[in-house]
Parts: structure tokens; sequence; C-alpha cells
């Protein structure tokens, strides 16, 4: 059981009555609160918001093209000036693609041969191929075919197929492309030394009997919660092979070529290395603006902050690129099983001609570009023209492609592709698995600068690292907010209390919406505390009051009223399924998440209630379940108007619960694909996201049978938080857990009773 469960709370249903809910509201009254606008939105503001949100977003993905600017200082007056000037953009591009692991030294590949028959698995009048295999990171080891030719020239090509393809098609060892595409054997047969890897496949399939994943996807998710990619992994073992054919000659030719998903690698690995003297992409190479919309496997955090293709083909730069336009793959996932919704899509001619051509302006030099090459290919994927361009740029002057295919003779046996992706598979999930054994003395070094030798040094030290928690991990919009401009509508009054519905403005196209409860009898004069009451995935504001799934969130938000405090409601992003996936997804690439849109929401929302004449604003607490539990560890440490935080039903050794590959309910095997988070596992667990809330009041509401985790992991990692609280800090009253025999829910006993306490009030009232 994971936070699938609160997913399951809203049915189409409820959605409907809901609607008519809203509507009946309106219709009760329309007054507004005192210094605020009447409120006159009509039909379902959630809805709005988080269209609105998706449209924000969307623009911000548009805008980021003219923003790549500020992140570059090119000098185009010489190749090495110009390779100075790219190096931390280079270093960037490494760093974001997972490529951070040092690769294991060898001497040669491993030829790969039975007991009987010949050394080489398989041989032409060309040349001998070889089954190889070599080290990449720690445990995980390149595999494929080693073609060399009876003639070498010296150079020496790493060839990648797409995904859908294997190496033995690009050898010409099995059908599945025609034997013009056969790229590797046709640089064989003009002398090239080629190795062919092997990458992981895009087709879904089941995990032990769990999730229905893609190997790629199945990869990419525990891999980035911890700072790593699939696409990293296979990098290293294509830089692994760049390796062997450096220390072969000092003087060499070295290229990468690669179509689909291998032009993918190519290009990647290509502008990483400078090693790479010549690379061909084909099928890949366009406008990377809908890379959202591409397979999971292919999201890269904070990719569009810095780069398109074109900014990444200006790495090139005084190096030879060829890109052949040629009809890419095609691909679709429809979500069902659990993987994200995706496709691919073939780069139109106009778009790869548009990215070409910004390519070459923004390096602004003739002789930096003079060996680069855009050739538009055909539908059956001849790669002739192109490949002819590659060819030259590695310093072939003559090229006479075989017109035939040469026969093959096969001395073995081929592998059971399935088997052997099964196994590469595993080499990978073994290595993140052991890298997720190792995070907690990552997270230990990274916050070893805490000083924790009195409460005001410790509050002063946690600022650096708030600063990057908001910068680099939940990622900060560039932007002012509006003015305020409160908009409320009374929607329902009792003897108890008055409640209305708030909008109020963030960003354009930006707002922030939810149900404030004000209890009856308040002084003039008399400022109460303020408890916002955050609802779960799927969720809404009227789930908080009492107008839906009581069962799981116990009232709490009139329930509180009812006691005295004022309480707030927000609608959080969270919505609609795929829709807010969505915009998980297009903030991503920006270097952002939903929270940079839902944190400047609390501000606002904060910022309004700290206007309230009734409201003593430094009494605002944050409380929430589940998905609103997640919100109570990453919004109140960046809004620190609030003073104290209460995770309901969420708290979790987090970067496990999400990179865990043996557990049932690790996210590795659920539908919520939105949920992971850029190298958590090297900087913020949920007990460092803690420490940004300590020394504020900070609890943890679990229930035993909550099915988001097991016991000992909670209290594992809530230690760490007590620890800090009572411990090094000496102020142990400032933090508790409540453990209760109940399921996934507001138990709504002992919270209760931190809120009276630390929000001073009384109980009587």
């Amino acid at each position: 059981m994971t936070k699938l469960y609160t997913a399951k709370l809203h049915t189409s249903i409820l959605m409907v009555a809901l609607t008519s809910l809203v509507f009946a509201f309106a219709e009760v009254n329309a007054d507004p609160l005192p210094n605020t606008k009447p409120l006159t939105l009509d039909g379902d503001i959630t809805d709005k918001l988080v269209a609105d949100a998706d449209k924000f977003v969307l623009r911000q993905v548009e805008n980021s093209i003219e923003k790549r600017s500020q992140y570059w200082n090119r000098d185009a007056s010489s190749r090495d000036a110009y390779e100075a000037s790219v190096k931390k953009n280079r270093e960037r591009l490494s760093y974001i693609l997972g490529v951070r692991d040092d690769r294991v030294a060898f001497e040669d590949l491993d030829v790969i041969s039975g007991t009987s028959g010949e050394f080489a698995f398989a041989e032409t009048r060309y040349a001998k191929i070889y089954r190889v295999k070599w080290p990449s990171i720690r445990a995980q080891s390149g595999e494929g075919f080693l073609i060399i030719p009876n003639e070498p020239n010296g150079t020496t090509v790493v060839a990648i197929a797409d995904a859908d393809q294997t190496p033995e098609m690009l050898c010409g060892l099995t059908e599945g492309i025609s034997p013009k595409s056969q790229i590797a054997m046709r640089l064989a047969e003009q002398g090239a030394t080629v190795v062919v890897p092997v990458i992981l496949g895009r087709t879904q399939k089941k995990h032990e009997g769990r999730g229905l994943l893609s190997s790629r996807e199945f990869i990419y998710r525990s891999a980035y919660e911890l700072g790593r990619h699939v696409i990293g992994y296979e990098l290293q073992k294509v830089l692994a092979a760049v390796d062997w054919a450096s220390s072969r000659s000092d003087d060499g030719t070295i290229g990468v070529v690669g179509y689909g998903e291998g032009g993918l690698l190519a290009f990647y690995a290509g502008a990483i290395d400078t090693r790479i003297d010549s690379t061909w992409v084909s099928g890949y190479f366009d406008s990377r603006q809908n890379i959202w919309q591409e397979p999971a496997a292919r999201n890269v955090w904070a990719l569009l902050e810095q780069f398109g293709d074109a900014e990444i083909a200006s790495l090139y730069a005084g190096r030879s690129l060829a890109i052949d336009a040629s009809k890419g793959p095609e691909f679709e996932v429809t979500g069902s099983g659990g993987a994200a919704p995706a496709r691919i899509v073939s780069p139109q001619w106009d778009v790869v001609q548009s990215e070409y051509a910004r390519a070459l302006e923004l390096v602004g030099s003739e002789d930096l570009t003079a060996t680069w090459s855009l050739s538009q290919g055909k539908e059956d994927q001849n790669f002739s023209h192109s490949l002819s361009a590659y060819l030259h740029s590695l310093g072939d002057d003559e090229l006479s492609l075989i017109k035939g295919t040469p026969p093959v003779k096969l001395h073995g046996d081929l592998d059971d592709p399935v088997a052997r992706e099964n196994r590469i598979e595993l080499e990978m999930d073994q290595h993140t698995q052991w890298l997720l054994t190792e995070t907690p003395f990552i997270r230990k070094e990274f916050t070893k600068n805490l000083d924790t030798s009195s409460v005001e040094k410790y509050k002063e030290s946690t600022e650096w690292y708030r600063e990057y928690f908001r910068n680099e991990v939940v990622g900060k919009w560039d932007l002012d907010a509006k003015p305020l401009n409160p908009r409320t509508r009374l929607v329902e009054e009792n003897a108890k209390w008055t409640r209305y519905e708030v909008v109020l403005d963030v960003y354009d196209d930006v707002i922030a919406y939810g149900l404030i409860t004000i209890p009856t009898g308040i002084k003039d004069g008399e400022q109460r505390p303020v408890v916002v009451c955050q609802h779960g995935l799927e969720g809404r504001p009227q789930d908080t009051i009492g107008e839906q799934n009581e069962q799981y969130y116990s009232r709490f938000a009139t329930r509180l009223a009812e006691r005295g405090f004022i309480t707030f409601s927000p609608q959080n992003l969270y919505i609609f399924r795929d829709r807010f996936r969505t915009i998980q997804r297009k903030s991503y690439v920006l270097k952002k998440t939903i929270f940079s849109t839902i944190v400047p929401q609390h501000q606002q929302i904060v910022n309004w209630l700290k206007t309230l004449p009734q409201v003593d604003d430094k009494r605002i607490a944050f409380y929430g379940l589940s998905y609103g539990g997640k919100s109570a560890m990453r919004i109140p440490p960046l809004v620190t108007d609030y003073c104290l935080s209460i995770c309901s039903a969420d708290f979790n050794e987090w970067v496990r619960k999400n990179a865990s590959t043996q557990h049932g309910f690790s996210y590795v095997w659920h539908g919520e694909y939105e949920i992971f988070e850029w190298d958590l596992g090297g900087t913020f667990n949920y007990a460092e996201m803690g420490y940004l809330i300590c020394p504020r009041p900070f609890m943890v509401e679990r229930g035993h049978f909550d099915g988001v985790g097991v016991d000992e992991w909670v209290a594992y990692e809530y230690a760490k938080v007590r620890h800090m609280y009572a411990a090094l800090l000496k102020i142990p009253g400032q933090t508790e857990i409540e453990w209760f025999d109940g399921p996934h829910k507001i138990n709504a006993v002992k919270t209760f009773d931190f809120l009276h306490k630390h929000l001073d009030w009384p109980v009587s009232q």
C-alpha cells in the first residue's frame, strides 16, 4: 500500500458532487471578508488553478531558450579559448546526466568465447566479429560486439543502436534493419574498428510481477533519486570504450555514432568528452522544448535551464558533428500499468534545420563549425549521404560503401536478447541499490557544517542549506510575486464559525485558493493562532473541513476551528492525475518542481493571513496529511513564517521508499511517476528536511497500519530528527511523534495537544 491509497479517495462521482457543492456555496452569500474584493469566479476553481499553473509552467519552458545565454560565456577566438570558455557548461551537462562515478581502469576488452569453436564469434570477408565485455563503473560492465577489420585504418568508432534495435542488427548478424542501415558493419568495411554496446530497451515488461515498466524507466526511477541516470550509466559504458580506444594509440581517431536512443547517447557522449573527434547523430537531433512528452527515462533534471540540442551541439565547436535528419523511431506509452505516459515522434526537417541554425549562431565562428554537416535522411533510413560526410570527417577521402551484403559466417550461438537485457538491468539496479546504502554517509558529509553549539548558531548555519534546498532541490522561480489582490466569498456559517472561499494572486496565471474558517466570538483586538490544514493526493480543501472523506481527514480543519483556531485549507497542485504530473515533468527540465509553484502560493497565503486583524502573525502553523505531509516537509523549510509543522501519514525513510527495488510499497513500482526528486539521496532525506524546520516545533503523526511504509523506517528517520532537537540542541520539548493504532489518517489526538501547546491556545476554548 502506498500513497495510491489517497489517490483513490476521489471518484468521478465525487468530483461531480463536489463541483455542484462549489456552485451551491457561491449561491449562499457573495459577501466578502472586510478589505477584500468579492470573489466572482464561477465553476470549479481547482480546475482553473491547475489549468492556469500548467499554462504558466509551459510558458516558462517556452521562455527558457532566451534565458540560457546567462549561463554561457563563449569565446570563439580559438578552439582552445572556446574549450576553456565552455568547460563549466560541459561539466554541468555531465553532472545532470549522472556521469559522476569513477570508471574502472582496464587494459583491454575481454573476449567472450565458448569452450569450443572459433575465437571470433563471426566473420565476413572484410572483418572479424567478437563478443566482448569491458568494465565500466564499480560492478557494471559494458558488453556487445567488437568488429576488427582485416585492414584497420587506425579509427575506432562506438556505434550505438536504437533502444528498439539490437547490436546484432547493426552488425548484420540478425535481421531487423536493412543492410544499408547496418552502420557498424559498414564502418568496418571502411577500415574502422567498431565497438557496438548493448543498451536497454524501451518495451514495457513486468518486473517481478510488479510494475509494468520498460527497463529504461525502471532503472531511471531509482537512479534519479540518487543523482544518477540510466543515460549516465550507459554513457559510462560508451566512455569506457572510448578510454580503451584512447589507450591504444595517441594519434588514432575516435568517433561515436548512433540512431534514435543510440543517437541520444552518441550526442551526449561527444558533448561531454572532447577525446571524441567526430560524432554522427541520426533520428534524434531536434528541439527539446517538448522533452516533457518524451519517455520518462529521457527526463534530465535542469536540462532546459542551460541546454537545448543547439546548446549541446555548441559544445562540439572545433570538432566534427554530423546530424542526419532521418526518420527517427516513433513510440507511445499510454501510462497503463504504472509507466509514465510518453511519446516519441520523428524529428521534423524544418525544426531540425532551425535548431541546427541556432547552434551555428551560438558558436558564431565558421572556422569552429567547418566540419559540421546536416543531412536530410530518407524514409527508408538509407544513411549513405550522411554517413559519407561522417566518414570524411574521420579522414576517409574516398568512400566506397559495399553495395551488397557480405555473407556472415557465425561460429557461435546468438545471445537471447531478453536474458541479456535482464542481466544488464540487474547490474544497473544492483549498483543503484548499493549506492542507496551509501547515501546516509553522503548526506552526513553534506550536512557537516550545521553548527549545533547553540540554537542561535544553528539557525545561522541552516541558512546556506535552506537556500540550497530552495534553489537546487525544490527549485525557485526567478519572479516577483504579484500584489495579493484578495477576493473572498462567504460560503457557509453557523453558530460556531464562518467560512469563506479565498483567491489570491501569485504570478501571472498562478493563483492561490482555499477555504478560511473563522471561529465566532473573536473580540475586537484579539488575535488567534492559525492552522493551515493541507489535503493529500487528489484532495481538495473541502476534504479537510469534512465535506468529503471524513474517515481519512477527520474533519480536522473544522474541528480545530471549533476549538478556537482560525484554519485555512489551501488547494495544492497535486490533483487531476496526469495533469499535475505533467506540470511536474515540465518543471523538472527547468530545475524546478511542482513545489516551485506551491511554495510561493503558500507564501502568499501566509502574507495574506498576516494582514487579517484577528490573526497573530507569529502563530501560523502547518498540518498536512499524506501528500499534505509531503508538503509539511518541503513548504515550512522555505516558508519560514510557519511557526511549526506537523507531518501526518507521510514521514518516512523517504529516499529508500523512492529508490528501493526490494519493497512492494516502493514508488519504483507504482504510478506516481512524478514523485522522484533529483539527488535527494545525496542531499535531503526527511531528517535533513526536518533540520530545516528545527528549532521550530515539529511533529510526526504515524498510524501503525499506514501502508505508506513500516514503523521501523519511520522510527529510524525520526530518531535523527529527535537527536538534533533533544541531544544536540537540548530542546526536546520542541518535537514529538505519535504512534497510534490505525491506518492512513489524521488521528487528531496528540497532534491537537501539540497545536494547543505550541500555539499557546488553551484547550478549554
